[in-house]
């Protein structure tokens, strides 16, 4: 394909008929983002381990499922990946493992879902189709714990836990083969993305999720600390169109970007506004523990303008608003997301 550059092409009519495909694409980023794609009428796969507790849920393209193609599929399975990728324009690499704390219970699981299969990945690309682009599913999490904030792209990579370093793996192979073997590719470094379609039957896949869960069952959330830690937020939205500005522009190839949201927000005051909209919940303020605290950054807000000014992005949906479309979402869909079952604890 030709370089295109955001001046040159309106970056979501470029996607118009194209072959696009989007791994971890039954997850909450890249449902999501699948749903962006349909809307501008590209020709979209999915494909998706459906491991359980990873986030991968059929319902999750409820009401496009007819207009796309779902493979079931493992990225780790290299004569798979080969043929999937052959007739691919752009692919969005979000399939991975992101908590934290699995990756320190299994590491090795971690070491081959965010680092082998990015290998396999990129290498069915360069022997199948080197003429694709590839746009990655980074995170803040590389940095490890900031020396300054806002962190902007220029910060040390310094994690703080396996997941972090098998992440930061991952990124460097896009990088990598973008400048050695030419297979165009970039990463997205995304902060907390939260909205409708994330994973909320368990806590290990992010905290916000799992804030609003509770909030809706009108449980306890439990923030460590005083919660005063700083954290910045994007929502899912504003990040599916990152994804398509990144796309789109040839002049992201071979960099890294931070997506993050625009203002950053304590802990005690996210607990506040959301247990506010939801009408229901109670926060308690408790010890960190151990396992937890060892890998635990303090503040932490991205600078994202580098991103900004190569592609024109920034973050359209403000706190209150995702919060509360989010909110909205969970309440008519709630039994999709929670087995009826499992409550997380006695309502108020």
């Amino acid at each position: 394909m030709n370089t295109v550059n955001v001046d040159d092409i309106d970056y979501r009519n470029f996607y118009r008929g194209r072959r696009v495909m989007v791994t971890g694409g039954l997850g909450f980023i890249g449902s999501n983002l699948a749903r962006s794609l349909i809307d501008v009428g590209a020709d979209v796969l999915l494909v998706d381990s459906l491991i359980p507790d990873y986030g991968g849920n059929l319902f999750n393209i409820d009401g496009i499922a007819d207009r796309v193609r779902v493979n079931v599929a493992d990225v780790r399975e290299q004569s798979t990946m080969n043929y999937l990728v052959r007739d691919r324009e752009i692919i969005f690499n979000l399939a991975g493992q992101v908590s934290h704390i699995d990756s320190l219970r299994d590491p090795y699981a971690d070491l081959e879902i965010n680092c082998r299969s990015q290998l396999t990945l990129l290498e069915a690309c360069r022997y199948n189709n080197p003429g694709v682009k590839v746009v990655f599913a980074g995170t803040r999490q590389v940095y490890g714990r900031p020396d300054s904030l806002p962190v902007n792209e220029s910060h040390l990579v310094r994690p703080t836990d396996i997941n972090g370093i098998n992440k930061a793996a991952g990124e460097y192979y896009h990088l990598v083969y973008n400048n050695v073997f030419r297979v165009r590719a970039c990463s997205l470094r995304l902060t907390n993305v939260y909205g409708p379609r994330q994973l909320i039957r368990h806590n290990r896949q992010g905290f916000i999720g799992w804030f609003i869960r509770l909030a809706i069952e009108g449980a306890t959330i439990s923030v460590y600390g005083d919660g005063s830690q700083l954290r910045d937020f994007v929502f899912v939205d504003d990040a599916a169109d990152a994804f398509l500005r990144a796309g789109a522009n040839d002049a992201c190839n071979g960099e890294v970007f931070n997506v993050g949201g625009d203002e950053p927000i304590s802990h005690r005051r996210l607990t506040s506004l959301l247990i506010e909209l939801a009408g229901s919940g109670r926060v308690s303020y408790t010890e960190w523990p151990a396992e937890k605290k060892a890998i635990d950054i303090g503040d932490f807000y991205a600078d994202s303008s580098k991103f900004r000014r190569t592609t024109g992005w920034r973050a359209s949906v403000p706190l209150r608003e995702g919060l509360q479309r989010t909110l909205a979402f969970y309440r008519e869909h709630f039994d999709r997301y929670v087995d009826p079952a499992d409550r997380s604890a006695e309502p108020e």
